[in-house]
């Protein structure tokens, strides 16, 4: 491997790293403020959408980098794309939860399903091509 592709790698990894951290803590963050019965804690909640701009970021900014300078690994364009349209989308299902709690049960499992490929992601760019 030469050091212009463990760069790159380098640089989708921590990227993906990082969203994959935010995505981590958005799930402690929402047990902070969800209580069945009770009024949902404004601070958490507030922290939880600015976690879900970080992590989205992070997603799209490794998705550009996979596909400027990663395009050889298909796997990884593909996965940090889906990465960031799931998140922004999980994003928006999220901010329309208060209004329609009918969401939830789209929204909860899409957070599980983001967390798997939030781990995949970073595992599948540390395997050798």
């Amino acid at each position: 491997m030469t050091t212009l592709t463990r760069q790159r790698n380098a640089l989708f990894t921590t990227l993906a790293g990082l969203a994959s951290l935010a995505i981590l803590l958005q799930a402690v963050w929402a047990g902070l403020f969800i209580r069945a019965g009770q009024a949902n804690d404004g601070f958490w909640v507030t922290v939880h959408a600015r976690g879900a701009e970080v992590a989205i970021a992070c997603a799209a900014g490794a998705a550009v980098v996979a596909f400027l300078r990663l395009r050889s690994r298909r796997d990884l364009v593909v996965g940090s794309v889906a990465l960031a349209v799931l998140l922004a989308l999980e994003a928006f299902i999220g901010g329309e939860v208060y209004d329609h709690p009918g969401l939830q049960v789209v929204h909860f499992p899409l957070a599980l399903t983001l967390m798997a490929l939030a781990v995949w992601l970073p595992l599948r760019a540390a395997r050798p091509r």
